[in-house]
């Protein structure tokens, strides 16, 4: 198993292109052609730095034209009237945003940079290239975690929460080869969190506490670490998406 340690110093001297991990995402979906990978690199020449709180797009108003998001972390997001919120998904380095199949598109929910992102024109992919087949199992596969979502708000206690949300990122992450054994980077603050699974801050600081306890995980430094994927797993039933053949995604189930 990876140190915490050498985790941190993996990911800190890291050094890569800004199109990498969500390339390397895409190609894990579904193998891409070298007319793919032009697209990917020319569109990446374009790319824009965009500040953390930036909404890429705001409910009810048309939507942008489709990005890829190189880097960073984006989340869809719904403010109640009284300032109450909701994290509904979150858009990690390989995802599109503002993906529309109809024409004038409308959105319906908010998407805002978490933290500093980079992101470029979704290239338009050729009929029955890799590349459009690595889109739809991407939308594919975003149905498939809004719908794990439904189970896990209405299903699963907190500890279960809080143990199927990390084991999702740790896969979608591990799609783009951003862990390092069993950690990955983590900007959401608990509070955050909370408003992501329905949860009190206090209520996730105290679960979070409890799983360093058990020795399932460790959190500090902006990185969770979990020591053991696969018995996490097992422990609340959790079964990876798999929304196709040619997917490779890594698998973190019960046995």
């Amino acid at each position: 198993m990876t140190s915490f340690s050498a985790a941190l110093s993996s990911s800190a001297t890291a050094s890569e292109g800004i199109a990498t991990a969500a390339i390397r995402r895409l190609t894990a979906l579904t193998p891409l052609a070298d007319a793919d990978l032009a697209l990917l690199d020319t569109a990446a020449d374009r790319a824009l730095t965009y500040p953390i709180r930036h909404a890429f797009q705001t409910i009810g108003r048309p939507v942008a034209a489709p990005l890829l998001l190189l880097q960073g972390w984006a989340a869809r997001v719904r403010i109640l009237p009284d300032g109450r919120r909701q994290f509904m998904s979150f858009y990690l380095p390989g995802d599109v945003i503002g993906s529309a199949h109809h024409a004038r598109p409308i959105a319906s929910a908010t998407v805002v940079a978490i933290t500093e992102c980079v992101a470029c024109p979704a290239p338009v992919a050729a009929a029955g290239s890799g590349l459009a087949q690595a889109y739809a199992v991407g939308e594919a596969l975003d149905e498939a975690y809004l719908l794990g979502h439904v189970v896990q708000l209405g299903r699963l206690n907190a500890q279960e929460r809080i143990g199927d949300f990390l084991l999702e990122i740790y896969e979608r992450l591990s799609l783009a080869g951003l862990t390092v054994g069993g950690s990955f980077e983590m900007p959401l603050t608990q509070e955050m969190l909370a408003d992501a699974l329905g949860l009190t801050p206090v209520h996730v600081n105290r679960m979070i506490q409890q799983a360093r306890r058990d020795g399932d995980l460790m959190w500090k430094s902006g990185r969770v670490l979990l020591r053991d994927p696969e018995r996490t797993a097992r422990t609340i039933g959790r079964l990876s998406p798999q929304v196709t053949d040619t997917q490779t995604m890594p698998q973190a189930n019960p046995a």
